[in-house]
This record gives C-alpha cells, sequence and structure tokens, in this order.
C-alpha cells in the first residue's frame, strides 16, 4: 500500500492505494484520505487489507464447497478410482521435482500393474512409499503433529536411505544460498509449526501453504523435505475439505523461484496458483 498525492489547482489530495494480484491480473484500489494524511492511517490500512482478505476468503471457501458438493455426490467406486489417479498424479510429480526418473506412465506402471520400469531401485522403492502414504493420507484421518511427519518420512524413505528415515537431521544443511537454521532449533521450530497449524485463524489455503514455506525453511530433514512439506500442505487442505493443490512438474521453475522469496511472497505465488487451477473448475 502507498499513499499517493494527486493536485487539483493549488490543493493536494491523499488517496491510499492497494494493489494486489488475483486470478492472473492486477487489481488496484483506492480510498480518498482527504485535503491531509489522517492520523489513523494504520488503522485505515488494515480496514482495507481486510477488505481485500475477505474477498480472497470468500473465493476460497466458494472452491470449497463446490468441491464438497460435487464429492459428496460421486459414488464410492468413483471417488475410490479418482483417489487413485491424484495418487499416482501426486506421486509422480511431488518425485519428478526431487530428480526422480519415473514417468508419469512408469508411475502407472508401477502402482496399478505392479510392472517396475527399468530404473534406479530406489526411484522404484520412493514411488511405492510415498504412493502408500499418500494414499493413507487422504483415506485415515490424522491430525497433524511432529509424529505423523516423522512416520511419514520413515516409511518413504526407510528403504532408500535408512539412516535419515524418521529423524530430525543432528549436522548443518545448505541449500543454495540459503542456510537452514541450526540442527539444535530444529525441535522447538517444528513444535511452534504444528501448533500454528492446528490453531490457526487463518482460511485453510492460507494455513497450508504458509506452513509449507515455515517447514521448507526450517528444513528439518537431512533429506526429503520437498516432499514432506508437499504432503504437509495437502494434508491441511484435505483435512479441511479442501481440493488438493499439485505442484506439476512442468511448473517446478516458478515453485522453486517462489520459495526463494519472502513467507508472504510464497504465499500469494501459491495462493494464485490454487485460485487459477480451482475457481472455475468443476471439481
Amino acid at each position: 500500500m502507498r499513499v499517493i498525492t494527486r493536485k487539483k489547482g493549488s490543493k493536494n489530495f491523499f488517496y491510499l492505494q492497494h494493489s494486489y494480484r488475483t486470478e492472473g491480473k492486477v487489481i488496484t484500489k483506492e480510498r480518498y484520505l482527504g485535503k491531509t494524511i489522517p492520523a489513523d492511517l494504520e488503522e485505515i490500512k488494515a480496514q482495507l487489507a481486510k477488505a481485500t482478505q475477505d474477498s480472497l476468503t470468500q473465493k476460497l471457501e466458494e472452491i470449497r464447497n463446490r468441491f464438497q458438493k460435487q464429492w459428496n455426490q460421486t459414488p464410492q467406486s468413483a471417488k475410490e478410482n479418482e483417489l487413485k489417479e491424484l495418487t499416482i498424479t501426486f506421486t509422480y510429480n511431488t518425485n519428478a521435482i526431487e530428480g526422480s526418473t519415473i514417468t508419469q506412465a512408469e508411475a502407472r506402471q508401477i502402482l496399478e500393474d505392479k510392472i517396475a520400469a527399468n530404473k534406479p531401485l530406489r526411484d522404484i522403492k520412493e514411488t511405492e512409499a510415498h504412493a502408500a502414504v499418500f494414499q493413507k493420507m487422504l483415506t485415515v484421518p490424522t491430525q497433524m503433529s511432529e509424529q505423523l511427519l516423522l512416520d511419514w518420512h520413515r516409511e518413504i524413505f526407510g528403504e532408500t536411505k535408512p539412516d535419515i528415515a524418521g529423524k530430525y537431521r543432528t549436522y548443518p544443511v545448505r541449500v543454495g544460498s540459503y542456510l537452514a537454521p541450526a540442527w539444535q532449533k530444529i525441535e522447538k521450530q517444528m513444535q511452534q509449526l504444528i501448533t500454528f497449524i492446528n490453531h490457526s485463524n487463518l482460511n485453510p489455503v492460507d494455513t497450508a501453504v504458509r506452513a509449507h514455506y515455515i517447514f521448507e525453511k526450517i528444513h528439518p530433514f537431512g533429506d526429503g523435505n520437498g516432499r514432506i512439506g508437499r504432503l504437509l500442505m495437502n494434508h491441511v487442505l484435505w483435512d479441511n475439505g479442501y481440493p488438493l493443490l499439485i505442484i506439476e512438474y512442468v511448473k517446478r521453475k516458478g515453485y522453486y523461484q517462489a520459495l526463494e522469496r519472502s513467507e508472504e511472497g510464497f504465499r500469494n505465488y501459491l495462493i494464485r496458483r490454487y485460485l487459477a487451477i480451482h475457481k472455475n473448475k468443476r471439481q
């Protein structure tokens, strides 16, 4: 937000201008402040921000309501097929982002036909293990906790990375130019993250994407943080009745760039993606 001045003759008139992006468009709203900048400017800013947030919350709740209506009308057998498709798509994309050589067609063969591709055994095992965790996440309601995240990590990487599976790191980690917090701080920061998730007053989509960002910045595991972080985000969405947000492999560049921004920048990027995917989509 910024205060702008417009001249009319010899007089100045002040306006509060707020620009934000929604559905791929930049929207600019203005509020007339008067001939002088009012003393309660910060309160006016907060009101304008709240009006914008309320509009976003309404759009997100409409997505949820539409999804739930469609999902509740779906026969059980069709739901099971849809969950299988989500599992294949999510597992392929999240593993591909982290360097897996398994294609989406090969992931389908591995998960549906139990036919292993001529690919590294590690990639095959992580495909199978991730799919099992993801299916459980969708079908067995479980409150978010540190133990749940540790269990996911152990189940996904127990065979391929047994030395670090299911354990927080005990050594420093750098991701590009970013130095993750000292390992001694991980437990406290993870406790704070879980508290935020389970007691947030934000819209669940807002909570989910912020939680993903915070988790990646903590970087609690020696490896596999991206996959666990994307599971965490979607657990929050699904647990609150919202459709999933699958980060596609082909969109990874924008996703990586967003992770280098501030929490607010990352949040804005993913919510725009979420709206673009789901706003006009028949669930």
